[in-house]
């Protein structure tokens, strides 16, 4: 712990400081923009009604054709009043589309962190829109994959949520968090620790029901096969996919994602030359699954990036195994 604070009390992002955080926030903007430069053409902001010009447009959401572009000083204006009306249900106007009700993602969710930041950063270290902004911040540092970055901020404020005493429902968001920055930068035990962790305490706070606990069985799930406990994480997706699909439906990426893991762990394990059977139901479970996705995402979103790797895995997968089936 001792290690954790000193790295979480010097971060290089200077979180507190007015003139880098304009900066930084300045220059998430022109990158969201210059992401979808050729989606924005001849579009206007849905929000203000202008067009392109100065700022730029973007879209970062499940919106198609002519929707859901705007500039991201209106997206974060529209997120300000928002929180104002009413802070429990306008905060997600900080990382969700109010036409499409999805969440950002990519750069835009990243500009949208550093608007989020800039705007509550003032606050008294207390304040509870202070603390969702250093989370939103996080997330969108994270989804840009910006990782070293997010593992600063998520560092800061499992930090400052000790010294207040938060709610254990807040310090394993948290903590959660912390673990998916960790994964990404390849530190695989830590993350696996972390995340078991967490996916207990969402069980035994919440039941398996909740949204909370679907995410951290997935996430427990992921560091389990990232360190290559295939039947691990197969055992936890049987129970929980069922679950998802119950609860969740196909509205949320979280129902595909599950079983892009299931599928991974029925292909993934060369060593134990798998059957074909399993090979064949992962085949047939991510060509469903990318069906599926792309009626309800449409094809801009990160889910089909993922999707059509694991099905270019999985179908190398099967066609090496057939290979060795037919040699003599």
């Amino acid at each position: 712990m001792a290690e954790l604070i000193a790295t979480a009390l010097e971060p290089p992002l200077l979180l507190d400081d007015a003139d880098q955080v304009e900066q930084n926030y300045d220059e998430a903007v022109a990158d969201a923009v210059e992401e979808c430069p050729d989606d924005t053409e001849d579009q206007t902001c849905y929000i203000c009604l202008d067009g392109p010009e100065d700022e730029g447009l973007v879209r970062g959401c499940v919106c198609r054709e002519g929707a859901g572009f705007a500039h991201v000083s209106c997206l974060a204006r529209g997120a300000q009043v928002a929180v104002e009306r009413g802070a429990t249900t306008g905060w997600a106007r900080w990382y969700s589309c109010r036409q499409c009700q999805q969440e950002y993602h990519g750069v835009v969710r990243c500009a949208l962190g550093w608007a989020c930041w800039k705007t509550y950063v003032g606050r008294p270290e207390a304040h509870h829109t202070r603390r969702d902004a250093m989370n939103q911040l996080g997330n969108g540092l994270h989804a840009a994959s910006h990782y070293e970055d997010a593992l600063t901020v998520r560092k800061a404020d499992l930090v400052t949520l000790w010294r207040l005493d938060a709610p254990e429902d807040t310090i394993l968001t948290v903590q959660g968090n912390l673990a998916n920055s960790y994964q990404c930068l390849g530190r695989n035990e830590r993350a696996l620790r972390l995340r078991r962790y967490v996916y207990s305490r969402r069980l035994q706070l919440l039941g398996e029901e909740h949204l909370k606990t679907l995410r951290a069985a997935y996430n427990y799930a992921l560091s389990l096969l990232e360190l290559h406990r295939f039947e691990e994480a197969k055992s936890l997706m049987l129970i929980m996919i069922p679950v998802a699909q119950r609860v969740l439906g196909e509205n949320y990426d979280i129902t595909h994602r599950m079983r892009l893991t299931y599928a991974q762990t029925l292909y993934l394990v060369h060593d134990n030359f798998p059957p074909l059977d399993d090979l064949r139901e992962a085949v047939t479970m991510v060509e469903e699954t990318a069906r599926t996705a792309r009626r309800v995402f449409g094809n801009s979103h990160p889910l089909l990036r993922d999707i059509g790797i694991c099905l270019q895995g999985a179908r190398a997968a099967l066609h090496d195994r057939e290979g060795r089936e037919t040699q003599p």
